[in-house]
């Protein structure tokens, strides 16, 4: 197996032959001189580079050596896309009966940084995605409404803050895989997230599987191994 020798990091070339996915920048904490020269490299090599946990700082820095490169505030995902992969992009099929999807769905809006690192991973890797935002346990009615979008998902991304209920509530409703993200959204006593991944790995439904707290990547991650198992 090879990689890539930079000194201060050693680039895992062959992971996507390996896994099916090529390797993912962590951009948080790493010195800007290091994350430049990773960036290049990474696009220099696939002509495609996604990255989690950027700052609007990384990447004004990474945009003025690689102008193709894309920042969104919300999920703070850092990304250069090649023109194929948005060619590819522009002929997804849209009507969710068509063919698989993942559904992510958060339990409120303060979840949703999350959600959409979750999402934007998922859709990098060529996934259909269906978002539901703002669906939490304080109001049942809501995530009821949307029951045959969940039951028709390949597999349900439930991000939770507070209490970390959502992913029990979805777990009951559904036959596919649920993964639960818990979130650090919460006043006190959640403990940055403690008690949603306390909530969510203790759940009473089955099929749930839970990642680490805030770890939307991660989730996003799986579910595409699930949509392409779906897929075939």
């Amino acid at each position: 197996m090879k990689y890539e020798e930079m000194n201060f990091a050693k680039l895992d070339t062959d992971r996507e032959a390996r896994t099916g996915f090529p390797e993912v920048i962590f951009c948080e904490g790493k010195p800007d001189e290091y994350l430049l020269q990773i960036y290049k490299k990474l696009y220099e090599k696939d002509g495609r580079v996604f990255g989690t946990r950027a700052s609007v700082e990384q990447y004004e820095m990474i945009k003025a050596e690689l102008p193709g490169a894309e920042y969104d505030k919300v999920s703070r995902i850092l990304k250069v896309v090649s023109v194929n992969d948005v060619e590819a992009g522009s002929t997804e099929e849209t009507d969710t009966g068509a063919a698989p999807y993942i559904a992510v769905c958060t339990g409120g809006t303060a979840d949703i940084p999350v959600a959409e690192e979750a999402a934007q991973t998922a859709e990098y890797f060529g996934a259909r995605v269906e978002r539901i935002y703002d669906v939490g346990v304080s109001g049942l009615h809501r995530i009821i409404s949307k029951k045959e979008v969940l039951q028709g998902a390949c597999c349900t991304i439930a991000i939770a803050g507070m209490e970390g209920a959502l992913a029990s509530v979805i777990g009951g409703l559904v036959s596919n895989p649920v993964i639960a993200v818990p979130t650090s959204v919460g006043y006190g006593a959640s403990f940055g997230g403690m008690s949603a991944l306390l909530t969510m790995i203790n759940s009473c439904a089955n099929g749930i599987t839970v990642v680490n707290i805030d770890n939307g990547y991660g989730a996003g991650y799986v579910a595409t191994q699930i949509y392409r198992l779906a897929k075939n």
